[in-house]
């Protein structure tokens, strides 16, 4: 029984959409994302706990 996997299928896409993800992530940080999703992430934290 061959057990081998083929590698070569979707190659291509690996590099591209590895580029395109660091940019979007390059993206967000320069518009300050990072800031608004930990703001938010605190907020629900508070919450949960039942302090805000």
């Amino acid at each position: 029984m061959n057990c081998k996997q083929n590698n070569n299928r979707g190659g291509w896409v690996k590099y591209p959409l590895l580029l395109f993800s660091m940019g979007m992530m390059a993206y967000g940080f320069i518009r300050q994302e990072h800031l608004t999703v930990l703001k938010k992430a605190i907020t629900i934290c508070l919450e949960c706990i039942g302090v805000g």
